[in-house]
């Protein structure tokens, strides 16, 4: 069967759903092994995936593991990014829409490569749990309104198992793969709505708007095929989204933007916009000006709070945290404007120096269009190894300003 697959794969065919519930559950118990599914995974990336194959790949995962599974009259949305550079929408934008009378069930990942994970980023937080028993996460999404936790082993196993042979075998770059593994974690999770929050840009895994749309329009449809609402925003991953990169530091600047003590517009935007679009899916009328609502009133800061406290942290323990004192200032070389950033780069050195230093990373005082004077701060590395020399090959300075790229790219 295995063998008839791969072939069929090979030259382009799709492969129906019997199949690929046959393949998965062959992978799981032994039958197929790593070199058989590798095969079938490279011919997934050069002839594609179906949305339909997708489908069923997705379903077939779910069945390998547990499920989490909330009451309809319990309307839970969720939120998935496909990962960047000081991406802290999750830390925002969870208690923000829960703040706003929608309940929110957020199971989260480590950080993987360059970017961070929301995972890593709240357990810098003093006697914060992020591994949760399923009833208890459940129970709190109920309770509380809003929970992010780590996602249990139990969860859709055999995407774990396929994701890492992807990534030994230079298998990861398939719409098709992508959309299964995410949507299946998705459904696993119990939320009824799911918004996608698809990066694109020299730091995320699809470069170019026309992939990235395909991988969102892929997300959504495919969403649908279980029953679920969807929305898909394609995002700028050009450079950092928000001024603080690393773990704990993202976790302040989180903390400080719900405190309304920074209103960095690209932040506010970026987490408002996932806001909305969760809020639109669970029926809010007028949205945004909910959530903006939320965010003045300091609402959403309070079920932040809520929410750390309820998984072991405290709100004192979040209002002591400080980046760490050691900082190494980086200043402009000569006049001109801030042509890029390597968020890549950025993304590396800030993980290295926040593993041992919780809260130290990188800050950003120059966002990409920038007019700067030879001398003017460009960015501040925090933490005992941080080298300033490091973040500023990161940042490149040219004689005139680049176009201005939108924030976000599509709405599907």
């Amino acid at each position: 069967m295995m063998r008839r697959a791969i072939e069929r794969k090979r030259e382009g065919d799709a492969l129906d759903d019997a199949t690929w519930e046959a393949t998965i559950a062959a992978y799981m118990d032994g039958t197929v092994d790593d070199a058989q599914m590798a095969a079938l995974a490279m011919a997934c990336v050069w002839r594609g995936l179906d949305r339909s194959e997708a489908a069923a790949l997705t379903r077939a995962m779910v069945a390998s593991g547990a499920s989490l599974q909330y009451p309809r009259e319990l309307f839970v949305v969720d939120k998935h990014s496909s990962g960047g550079v000081s991406d802290i929408v999750s830390l925002v934008a969870v208690p923000l829409v829960a703040a706003c009378g929608v309940k929110v069930a957020k199971l989260s990942g480590r950080a993987l490569g360059h970017t961070g994970g929301t995972i890593d980023k709240l357990e810098t937080i003093a006697g914060l749990r992020t591994t949760l028993a399923m009833d208890a996460f459940t129970a709190q999404v109920e309770r509380v309104g809003c929970a992010i936790a780590a996602q249990s082993e139990a969860f859709v196993p055999a995407d774990k198992r396929l994701y890492r042979l992807r990534d030994h075998t230079a298998t990861v770059p398939s719409i098709g793969l992508i959309a299964a593994s995410i949507v299946s974690k998705k459904v696993a999770g119990g939320a009824h709505a799911f918004v996608f929050d698809v990066k694109c840009g020299t730091a995320a895994f699809m470069r170019d708007v026309r992939q990235a749309t395909e991988l969102a329009q892929t997300l959504v449809a495919v969403s649908q095929q279980f029953g679920r609402r969807a929305r898909a925003v394609v995002s700028d991953m050009s450079e950092p989204l928000g001024r603080s990169i690393g773990t704990g530091i993202e976790v302040i600047e989180a903390r400080d933007f719900l405190r309304g003590e920074d209103a960095d517009a690209r932040v506010r935007d970026g987490c408002l916009q996932i806001a909305t679009e969760m809020l639109a899916l669970a029926g809010v009328s007028d949205p945004r000006a909910t959530a903006l609502g939320a965010l003045r009133s300091g609402a959403a800061y309070e079920k932040f709070i809520e929410m750390i406290e309820a998984q072991g942290g405290s709100r004192a323990a979040l209002e002591a945290m400080r980046v760490t004192a050691r900082a190494h200032e980086v200043k402009a070389s000569h006049d001109g404007f801030v042509t890029a950033i390597d968020a890549v780069a950025l993304g590396h050195a800030a993980r290295e120096w926040s593993t041992n230093e919780p809260t130290g990373g990188i800050r950003v005082a120059m966002r990409v269009g920038a007019r700067v004077a030879k001398g003017d701060l460009l960015a501040v590395a925090y933490g005992a190894h941080a080298s300033a020399k490091r973040v500023a090959e990161a940042f490149m300075l040219g004689g005139e300003a680049p176009a201005a790229r939108p924030l976000a790219y599509a709405t599907i």
